[in-house]
């Protein structure tokens, strides 16, 4: 929870920072400044969790998973975050459709540790606004692996039907 609060915090004033520097009377539509903060926020993930991957005393500071984890699990679960959160920025900005982001978790989730770091984390999407894209994301790799728990094969490429298109 204090790691959610110091982010939020460093979110906003981030955010607070380019509305000041970028604001729509200097560039000129709200969803252009809109796309600069997302990506400036994206830029922003990435470095704070980069700092605490490359170093363990930070990354207990954001250590809310509420397990007693070693170094090294810690570790793999912050990496695993920027690949999942790497995927829902791309279905977000519209890199990836729906029927692109299913096979792109499909293939994320064939990894142990993703899964075991999915689990760990479902406390925290249980608050999530349920009309987000955040919580569409969530509910798409929830199917994606119950029907792969499901499955009888092993050919994980298989496992689940894709949404209509």
């Amino acid at each position: 929870m204090v790691a959610a609060t110091i982010a939020g915090g460093l979110a906003g004033t981030a955010t607070a920072h380019l509305w000041q520097l970028y604001g729509p009377s200097r560039t000129g539509t709200t969803a252009q400044w809109r796309r600069q903060a997302r990506a400036h926020q994206q830029r922003m993930h990435w470095e704070l969790l980069s700092k605490a991957i490359d170093d363990p005393a930070l990354a207990v500071v954001i250590d809310n998973y509420g397990l007693d984890l070693s170094p090294e699990k810690r570790r793999q679960y912050l990496y695993a975050n920027l690949w999942y959160i790497n995927a829902f920025h791309l279905y977000e900005s519209g890199v990836l459709d729906r029927r692109q982001l299913r096979g792109h978790l499909r293939e994320l989730f064939q990894s142990a540790h993703i899964r075991e770091y999915w689990e760990a984390t479902r406390p925290h999407r249980a608050s999530l606004d349920p009309a987000s894209t955040e919580a569409e994301v969530g509910h798409i790799a929830e199917a994606l692996l119950q029907e792969r728990d499901e499955s009888d094969t092993d050919e994980w490429w298989v496992v689940g039907e894709p949404p209509p298109l």
